[in-house]
Parts: structure tokens; sequence; C-alpha cells
């Protein structure tokens, strides 16, 4: 039975940055998807998330106004009304400072730092659209107006932690297992130092004529965007836990994001609008001087359990949590097969995702870990293959 800390290896930051052009909305790159789907899982490499789908070239042509009149031209969407996308990336490394230390029990103070990356996006699409991209054939809507509306909200921070951590010597009875015995205490409470912050929200209007075709010449602007930007944030967050150790059972509750949120101030706002969608225009940009409004953003508090049952060559674990990203449960096996570890899992949120994955030990104290999932970009039905890697230290 085993205590180790992972440290993930961002292996999908690789793609993110190589195509960080693609989250500006006053570039030419700028792709609406795209930034929808690195935000979401961005330390993750997802196989055929930088390939072009049609629901981007949708995207990617509003934006160099080039877009085909036919709506059918981009095929089924198969999309729900709304939908909301949320991931958050929030690593710390430190070390604790034990101030009492014996056989059965601890108390320590934390002290460390890391990065903090939030990001939501969401789409709302009104009847007419759905009627349009959601049809299994050609459909045309004469003298309507199908349209959606979405943004983004990415935020990054530095977090600076301090915590408190201990073990009571509860359960102390002899038996297999009983040298992990107790109850274990962590809570964090971070100052988060922000950075960037980048929020857009945009409206696509558009217009058909008698046929049923997008029309050029619209009666009010086709699209607007509202971008707003800032380098000055300060926040906090604050996260508690308990677990229950008793011989090979292990029991924990915990709240993470209490009060999690950070003020941004010193904002500038973009306003970029397009006057029509066709013949290649660009947009027409207003860049206002910085502002004293300020703007706070808040994340959901999250409420977690899990239960596990360990043996020698073999752990059961379990874990439901529910506020950010929704309601989600995950249930995994791992059997240790001398300095091989084999594991597998399910993960359900929003529909089931399977994970499988292998790790290696090094050494007596570190292996790395490699694992596959299936997960969804934004706008597809169908799930893609994702990969994990992370390095493992094991306090034996």
């Amino acid at each position: 039975m085993r205590r180790y800390r992972t440290v993930l290896i961002p292996v999908g930051m690789i793609k993110v940055l190589s195509n960080v052009r693609v989250f500006y909305p006053n570039r030419e790159d700028f792709d609406f998807s795209r930034v929808v789907e690195f935000s979401y899982s961005p330390i993750h490499h997802v196989f055929g998330r930088g390939d072009d789908i049609t629901q981007r070239s949708f995207f990617r042509d509003i934006v160099h106004a080039q877009l085909q009149s036919d709506l059918n031209a981009y095929g089924n969407f198969d999309v729900p009304p709304s939908l909301v996308e949320e991931g958050l990336l929030s690593e710390n490394w430190g070390k604790t400072f034990m101030v009492r230390q014996d056989d059965r029990g601890y108390q320590g103070f934390y002290a460390g730092a890391g990065p903090y990356m939030a990001a939501r996006a969401y789409g709302a699409f009104n009847p007419q659209f759905l009627e349009i991209a959601n049809s299994e054939g050609p459909a045309y809507l004469p003298n309507a107006s199908p349209g959606l509306s979405g943004g983004e909200t990415d935020q990054l921070a530095v977090a600076i932690t301090g915590g408190y951590r201990a073990r009571f010597p509860l359960f102390a009875q002899d038996g297999e297992g009983a040298g992990r015995n107790g109850m274990y205490v962590a809570a964090n409470f971070s100052y988060l130092w922000g950075f960037r912050l980048d929020e857009f929200n945009a409206n696509l209007h558009l217009e058909t004529d008698d046929r049923g075709l997008v029309s050029a010449v619209p009666l009010t602007t086709p699209f607007e965007l509202k971008w707003d930007t800032s380098s000055s944030g300060r926040g906090m967050a604050t996260d508690v836990g308990v677990a229950f150790v008793v011989n090979r059972w292990d029991f924990g509750v915990g709240v993470g994001g209490i009060a999690n949120r950070i003020k941004w101030g010193k904002i500038t706002e973009h306003h970029l609008t397009l006057v029509s969608l066709f013949g290649g225009n660009e947009f027409v940009h207003v860049k206002l001087p910085v502002t004293d409004r300020t703007l706070q953003l808040e994340l959901p508090v999250t409420y977690t359990t899990n239960l596990s049952y360990h043996r020698e060559k073999w752990s059961v674990l379990t874990e439901f949590a529910h506020g950010f990203q929704g309601n989600q449960f995950r249930a995994g096996l791992e059997y240790r097969l001398g300095p091989v570890e084999l594991r597998g899992a399910g993960r359900w949120s929003q529909d089931w995702h399977p994970t499988a994955g292998v790790g290696y030990n090094l050494t007596r104290n570190w292996g790395v870990d490699v694992a596959a999932y299936g997960t969804q970009t934004f706008l597809e039905r169908e799930p893609h293959l994702g990969m994990a890697i992370s390095l493992r230290y094991d306090k034996r």
C-alpha cells in the first residue's frame, strides 16, 4: 500500500502553444472551436484535434468572411440547443514542514506554488439554426433568421499556496494494513496572482432570402464580438479535505474552490464587427482605452467523495464529483505485476468514456504512467482518443 504523488507532463501544451494564434479574435487564424478544445484539455494530447472538420470550416469561414450561402454545405452538426465546456489546470509544487511527527501521526504546514488556468466556453443556437444544422438532409428556411451566440473566458494566474497537513491516530488497532490507519486532514489557501484574462462574447445573426440562402445584404450587422483583456488580477481559492483509512479501506470527502474568485482590473475593451460575411472582408476592430471597470469571475464549488480498497497486487478506486464540469463519476482498477502496473477505468461526464493505462517503475521511488482515454471535442459527437503522461513519486 502506497502513498504517491504524480506530476503531469503537459504534452498537450506543445499543440496549444504551436496554435496560440487561434486564441486571438483580431487575427485571421482565430478559430472558436479550437479555442474551446484547447482550453478544455490543454495539458493532454488529443489525437485528431488538429485536423480540419466541417464544423471548424463553418467558424473559419465566418471569421474570413467567406461563408457559403447554402448552409447545408457544412453538413450535419448534431448539436444541442446549448452547451457549456469547462476546464481547470491547477498544479502545485512545494514542501510540507513538519512540526510534529511520530509513528501514528503528524502535523505540518505546506508552502508551494504553481500554475492556474481556468477556461469556460458556451454556445447557444436558436431553433431555426438547429433546424438547418441538425437536419439529416438539405434544409432551407426562407425569410428566416438563424443565429447563434457563444463565448470563451480564459484566466491565467499563479497560485501561491499555504496549507495544513495532519494525520490523527484513529483506528490504530494492529492488523493487515493498519500502519496507514488514521484520519488525514488537508487544507490549502491560495492567493491567485492573475496575469492574463481574455473574455469574448460573440453573436452571429444570419438572414435568409426567399430561397432559404443566406442573404449577402443583411439588414443588420451579421457578426459582432466583444473582447475584454486584462493583465491585472488578484484572487483567492480554498480547498479542504479529509480522508479515513481503516486497514485496506480508504474513504474521503473534499470541497474544492471555496470562494474561488479573481477580480480583474485595468480592462481593455475591443469591439470587432463584420459588416458582411462574404467577399473576404476584414474585421472592423475598435480598441478602447484602458478602463477603470473591474470584473470578478468565480468558479463553482466542487464537492468530491471517494472510496477505494487495496490489496498487495491490486486496488479498486471510485470517485464522484459535483460542481465544476457538472456531475462526474470515475471508477478504476489497478493491477501490479512487479515493475509494471496495469490500469483500466471508466469516466462518466455527460457520457461514458473508457480509460486504459500502464505504469512502469523506473526505480523504487520513481515511475512513469501513460494513459489513453476517450473524449469528445467541441461540436463533434464522435469520440476521440486522448493521451496523458505523468511521472510518479512513491513514498515507500
